[in-house]
């Protein structure tokens, strides 16, 4: 996993996860559609943050405001304009690699990257949460939980102990994974998935909303089911790991 910030308790910080004390209180969230809007309300309910407004490329939305935020223009823009620290807020089922892309684009620091928890989160002492990641509201990491850089962990998530997700990996609402699931780097688990101990989800893989996955997805594959089988190649979503 990339190197990991210090802007919210990680694997070197041991004070509480939502304190901070390094950097610039204010941060920008790039990109303005759903998830930049959940996360704009995920900082609000911080009492010792503060969202600058949204970076985004669409043109259209520049110079209008979103949730209360100003859209501040293009992302690489404000990137190099502002001290503030980032959040990329990207990615759906269709073109879940763009969280990537854009980091990977901008080539900035690990430190460059805020690190958002909602307050209404549980976030064990023993589990750490990398760089640039989103952990929304009512979702629990249970004990010894990895969540690595840049990932999104939507609302009513439960990670149970030993879980590990890789970079760049999306956790859609109301997914629950067993102890000791492995999540690769860039992978996608569709809203309400439920998935078995010890499971390996592969880098890139796809799992559908509702999948009952019993057994290892291999890398770069789509499955979904109850019981979940593969369907097909997932989508070209660009270098994940």
């Amino acid at each position: 996993m990339p190197e990991q910030s210090d802007h919210w308790r990680l694997d070197h910080e041991p004070s509480d996860h939502r304190s901070a004390g390094h950097g610039p209180s204010e941060l920008v969230i790039v990109g303005a559609g759903g998830f930049g809007r959940e996360t704009a309300q995920a900082v609000a309910a911080l009492p010792d943050r503060t969202a600058a407004g949204f970076a985004d490329d669409d043109p259209a939305r520049h110079g209008t405001r979103i949730e209360g935020l100003p859209v501040l223009g293009g992302v690489e823009e404000i990137a190099k304009s502002t001290p503030a620290r980032l959040v990329v807020c990207t990615g759906s089922p269709r073109d879940y690699g763009s969280r990537a892309r854009i980091v990977r684009r901008l080539g900035l620091p690990a430190h460059r990257y805020a690190t958002v928890v909602h307050p209404a989160a549980s976030v064990a002492p023993s589990s750490r949460i990398g760089a640039g990641s989103v952990v929304l509201a009512q979702t629990a990491l249970t004990a010894s939980v990895r969540v690595g850089a840049h990932v999104a962990v939507m609302p009513h998530v439960t990670l149970t102990h030993d879980d590990e997700v890789g970079d760049f990996a999306t956790i859609a609402s109301g997914v629950r994974l067993g102890g000791g699931v492995t999540v690769g780097p860039g992978a996608y688990v569709g809203a309400g998935a439920l998935v078995r101990e010890g499971v390996a989800i592969g880098a890139g893989a796809l799992v559908g909303m509702g999948a009952v996955v019993l057994r290892d997805v291999p890398p770069g594959e789509v499955w979904a089911g109850s019981p979940a089988r593969r369907l097909r190649p997932a989508p070209e979503v660009g270098e994940v790991s």
